[in-house]
């Protein structure tokens, strides 16, 4: 696949010189435009330079969605440091982790993440924190962003890194240990945006709206990389709470392009939505990633939405993050979609060996989208892409036409007497049960079975889950040695900050007696 551009500054460059006064990012009380963003972009990028950051360095991003989290990434990336975008949701010891895991140099921070950062000058080796937002204890090792841009002017940088070079660290969520660092070079983040261009006809025109987390791969790219890419603008929600804010940021500023996880589908699928939002808003697509949708959710939101196309689609931060979306044309219920242009994906067995379509295996990916590694893990690397093939640790299969289907993480198989329990399929039935917003099933040792499944239940708000009635209505829809042995009722399960579910938390509190 051919790319026009070599680094994200030069898609920037490019656009700021053909539409300078074009929108790139809508805030709640104005609008940046590209020519205006890029005048900033290079001012950070000579304050970096100034500060010694050099080519190959290393600068975090732990910051709120905000215009200075996108003007970072640009200039970061300009000079050809790398930008490494940290978790917020995180607490200050793994946070600690990743800086020095990286060697980070200087940490752009929100002033909200102050009691996160101050501690961290003994523990890593940053040098400087340039702050957004009200933070006052200025020295020569704090600064804030307004005062870089009242202080320095833009100039032009000595170098500009090529299409290979390495652009952005991706953090794992770290749910089987300490989290790995996934290498990503442009190329492999504007392979996602050329791709997924191509199959959904973005353009200049379209809006997109953002309030997921941007240090999360999805929303990274999807939605602020790519829009950039295309010339195209995003309004900028700090954060997603209260979602009111969100649906009047829609049709205040025409977004035609929302993208979502699955804990927002389920909640607009089942929200009384005010007459004139259905009536005007002009949203083109639905977008959601992160983690599986469920058919009760689908099902519901597109009854409801009938005018935009709902896509799933499927990815992760080693590829960039995307690998397969349903094209806008042909959809299949519960497939996560055929493999974008210029992606590859085979399911294998044990031994890497293809199996037959409709058969179950690990799902494996080949493509400009698979990352270059994980950063100081050679043997991680080693063990996770073979042959140019990045083992996703994803079940799944391809039917005859090519979609592909999602059915467990192969970590959260459980064995039961020797026979394959797939906790997805049973979540499906319970999601479907009255009053469940969501559920999680997790495997537990046992002496007979070997394993066993536990499910935990999250019980919408103001409603009541009997586990009897429950139970009576998956032993109608499951075989026996499917059924649960234990069920939960929950407040709450426990996720990350795109809603995937923290099974490993579950199994934690499990061997410790909470439940």
């Amino acid at each position: 696949m051919e790319y026009p551009f070599q680094n994200l500054y030069e898609i920037l460059a490019f656009h700021a010189k053909r539409e300078p006064k074009a929108p790139s990012i809508f805030t709640q009380k104005r609008r940046l435009s590209y020519e205006m963003l890029k005048k900033k972009v290079d001012t950070l990028a000579h304050f970096l330079e100034v500060s010694d950051i050099k080519k190959g360095d290393f600068v975090a991003i732990f910051m709120q969605n905000s215009k200075e989290f996108v003007i970072s990434l640009f200039a970061i990336t300009k000079i050809g440091a790398i930008a490494v975008p940290i978790n917020t949701f995180l607490k200050s010891e793994e946070v600690a982790y990743i800086l020095n895991d990286c060697n980070a140099k200087m940490v752009m921070a929100s002033a909200e993440q102050k009691e996160m950062i101050e501690p961290l000058w003994e523990s890593t080796s940053i040098k400087k924190v340039v702050w957004e937002g009200e933070y006052e204890s200025l020295d020569n090792k704090n600064i804030r962003f307004d005062e870089i841009f009242r202080i320095f002017k833009s100039h032009d940088s000595r170098s500009f890194p090529s299409i290979d070079d390495l652009a952005v660290i991706i953090y794992t969520s770290g749910t089987t240990g300490n989290p790995k660092g996934a290498m990503l070079s442009y190329r492999n983040i504007m392979h996602n945006c050329k791709a997924i261009g191509e199959l959904t006809s973005f353009s200049s025109k379209d809006r997109f709206i953002v309030y997921l987390p941007m240090f999360h791969a999805f929303t990274l790219t999807v939605t602020v990389i790519m829009p950039i890419y295309y010339g195209a603008s995003f309004v900028l929600v700090r954060k997603i709470m209260p979602f009111g804010n969100i649906l009047k940021q829609i049709l205040f500023r025409r977004v035609t392009m929302f993208v979502g996880v699955p804990d927002v589908y389920n909640a607009l699928s089942r929200a009384k939505l005010p007459w004139y939002f259905m009536l005007f808003q002009r949203i083109r697509y639905f977008v959601s990633g992160a983690a599986p949708l469920s058919e009760a959710t689908i099902e519901r939101f597109t009854s409801k939405f009938k005018r935009a196309k709902l896509l799933e689609g499927y990815g992760l931060s080693e590829c960039s993050p995307v690998v397969s979306v349903n094209p806008p044309w042909k959809q299949k219920l519960l497939s996560v979609g055929t493999p974008i242009p210029g992606v590859e994906v085979k399911i294998v067995d044990e031994n890497m060996m293809e199996v037959p379509a409709g058969e179950i295996g690990e799902i494996i990916v080949r493509g400009d989208n698979v990352m270059q590694g994980y950063l100081n893990r050679p043997t991680a690397t080693d063990e996770t892409i073979i042959n140019g093939w990045l083992l996703t640790g994803d079940l799944g299969y391809l039917d005859e036409d090519g979609f592909l289907f999602i059915v467990d993480r192969k970590k959260d198989l459980i064995i039961s007497k020797g026979i394959n329990i797939y906790p997805r399929e049973i979540e499906e039935v319970i999601n479907s049960f009255s009053g469940v917003a969501s559920s999680a099933v997790v495997g537990i040792p046992d002496e007979k079975s070997s394993e066993i499944p536990v499910a935990f239940v999250e019980v919408e708000e103001d409603s009541v889950v009997d586990i009897s009635d429950l139970r009576a209505y998956l032993k109608k829809r499951l075989a026996n040695f499917k059924l649960p042995r234990e069920i939960h009722l929950v407040d709450e399960l426990p996720k990350n900050a795109t809603g995937k579910v923290l099974k490993r938390i579950l199994k934690e509190k499990l061997k410790i007696g909470v439940f």
